[in-house]
């Protein structure tokens, strides 16, 4: 799917992964992914990721979020326009589940990265190369690494495009549809607190 929305770029796919299927490398190779192997974390793994990229943008992409259609016209049209130029912009987020409770979450969703600045890596983060440096880039986090990242981002840097990303609703059809999102803003709080990740991390359950 991202190959398909994304080949008119002439786009690069890089995948950073702690370990993965052979049936899901297959799907790698078929696609002309670039696997990359790194360690646990999800910011690591990032930022190995965008290490090992060439072009002068990012997008960064969650395994388990689906581009809208059209979505490399999107990406262009925002990449060409001088205004942009060292922008990022991310999607609106939507769910595979039409479970009232699910898209509740994914309006907050889009209410908290609209109203807060806070889109998180399940809306596609789309940043220029030279913005991601300029910022430090992802750090290694085993947590909260698109929290810390879209905060040194900026509120006022962040445009959010057309088009809805569909990520996967697996957690919450297994966490709830209010504990879980409940146990997320009170992690979100105490790292707002300055709370050891670590022990946010633990409250989380993260083991990612």
């Amino acid at each position: 799917m991202v190959q398909s929305e994304l080949g008119p770029l002439g786009a690069e796919i890089i995948v950073s992964s702690a370990g993965m299927s052979a049936e899901t490398i297959g799907w790698c190779d078929a696609a002309g992914a670039t696997i990359i192997e790194s360690a646990k974390g999800r910011g690591q793994q990032l930022a190995l990721g965008a290490r090992q990229a060439k072009h002068s943008w990012l997008l960064f992409l969650h395994a388990d979020s689906v581009l809208p259609k059209g979505a490399g016209s999107l990406i262009a049209v925002f990449m060409l326009d001088a205004l942009n130029d060292g922008g990022a912009a991310y999607f609106k987020l939507g769910y595979d589940d039409e479970n009232p409770g699910i898209d509740r979450i994914a309006r907050l969703a889009n209410w908290r990265a609209r109203a807060w600045g806070l889109p998180y890596g399940d809306q596609g983060l789309l940043v220029s190369r030279a913005l991601y440096e300029y910022i430090g880039g992802y750090a290694d986090l085993p947590l909260m690494e698109d929290v810390d990242f879209v905060r040194r981002l900026g509120k006022g840097r962040l445009v959010q495009l057309e088009g809805t990303i569909v990520t996967s609703a697996e957690r919450y059809r297994k966490g709830g549809t209010w504990l879980r999102p409940i146990r997320n803003l009170l992690c979100l709080g105490l790292y707002f607190c300055r709370v050891p990740i670590s022990f946010i991390q633990r409250l989380y359950g993260a083991g990612r």
